[in-house]
């Protein structure tokens, strides 16, 4: 079996557009004719350079190989052009690819990826969604209230989304993320994010386990005042409370708090991870698929973690290709603790799909389709081409002080 061709898609996500402006979907073919499908969480450069950053890479490390040979085609790219190092470009290249190889040995093999890394240990997977504004474009206008700002319009949220079935919910109320990250919070950001997890919690109750982020918002001393603040509301845990490139920071963050600490959407590779671990600066690792290397290296992460007794909760603000991935390593993971969803997997962000990814009263079902469990509706997903030059993510350009 030798990898033939590939296929680039660079998606529209239309409104309310809930997992980003736009997707990058691959589809690889062997020279038997089998497809496997794959998905780049980008965010670094524009979409179609990153798409036609994909062709080169497959055309030089992976056409002509066998997609079972994946710690070979790993250490070919990882070392291409003498660089051996976590580079967020190269690993989320890498991991769309490497994605639509396990696609297409599962299909080879009749059997789910899951099957083919250890097998099934969880029959039904927990799921958490970010609360989103009921009506309009995810991007909504910062100036007026909505779920981001208001703390009431947020525990309305939360409370419709846990009637729904989820027994979890995601916010960040801690104000713009910037380059200039991370700062000191000010009195009114505290002051804020206390009162945003006090009206959910009286919201929701015990029924919904509350997960807080700041996209790395904070200094040390900054998280340490939030975390503080937090604390009687019991959230299940902190996500990047500082910036993520300093281990050691964080670490200061965890051992200070109760609260547990969650990073990994912005890490690439088991050598990013190794360092959270050894620092002690998490003790849940939420490791995007389309980002940290593929299904393989998520694997080692999650086993290496184990050893640590960290848990895994994969991460999602991508596409349902990425979630379908996240799903195959959460079923194949002992220490897997909670899946982030988009909604139920569902509205305009699941038609890109033919079969919708199962979702059952707050647990995402594994599928027991042959690799990913998926299949691509390519009429629709050619009906929303991205023709913006727009990043995935913006940060502020404004300093923030306190």
């Amino acid at each position: 079996m030798k990898l033939q061709s590939i296929e680039t898609f660079v998606v529209g996500n239309p409104p309310p557009r809930h997992g980003g402006r736009y997707f990058i979907f691959v589809k690889l073919q062997t020279a038997c004719g089998i497809t496997g499908l794959g998905e780049i969480y980008g965010a670094t450069f524009g979409a179609h350079l990153m798409a036609e950053m994909a062709k080169d890479t497959f055309a030089r490390y992976f056409a002509g190989n066998d997609p079972h040979h994946i710690e070979k085609m790993w250490r070919m790219t990882y070392g291409g052009g003498f660089t051996q190092r976590p580079d967020v470009t190269v690993a989320g290249i890498f991991s769309g690819l490497e994605m639509a190889c396990w696609d297409i040995i599962g299909k080879a093999a009749d059997k789910p990826v899951y099957e083919l890394m250890g097998g099934k240990v969880s029959d039904r997977l927990r799921s958490y969604t970010y609360l989103y504004p009921a009506e309009g474009d995810v991007y909504p206008d910062p100036t007026r209230p909505n779920v981001y700002n208001d703390p009431d319009m947020a525990a309305e949220a939360a409370l419709q989304v846990v009637e729904q079935g989820f027994t979890a919910v995601k916010f960040d109320p801690a104000g713009p993320y910037t380059i200039f990250d991370g700062h000191q919070p000010r009195m009114e950001d505290l002051d804020r994010c206390e009162l945003f997890c006090k009206r959910i919690r009286e919201a929701v109750g015990t029924r919904a386990d509350l997960l807080i982020g700041t996209h790395g918002q904070f200094t040390v001393s900054g998280a340490k005042r939030l975390a503080r603040r937090l604390e009687k509301y019991d959230p299940l845990w902190f996500e990047e409370p500082v910036p993520p490139e300093n281990p050691a920071d964080m670490a200061q963050v965890a051992s200070f708090t109760s609260i547990p600490v969650a990073t990994g959407e912005r890490l690439c590779t088991k050598h990013e991870f190794a360092r959270v671990l050894e620092a002690g600066a998490a003790s849940i690792l939420q490791m995007n698929l389309g980002r940290v290397g593929g299904l393989l290296e998520a694997k080692k992460i999650a086993s290496m973690a184990e050893t640590r007794s960290v848990q895994i909760a994969p991460h999602l603000y991508c596409g349902p290709i990425v979630a379908a991935a996240n799903i195959q390593i959460a079923t194949c993971s002992p220490n897997f603790l909670i899946l982030e969803s988009i909604g139920k997997f569902d509205g305009p962000w699941g038609s890109f799909l033919k079969t919708q990814i199962r979702w059952e009263d707050g647990y995402a079902i594994p599928p027991s389709a042959p690799g990913l469990g998926i299949e691509l509706n390519e009429d629709v997903v050619r009906a929303h081409p991205y023709t913006d030059d727009a990043l995935h993510l913006d940060m502020s350009h404004q300093h923030v002080t306190p």
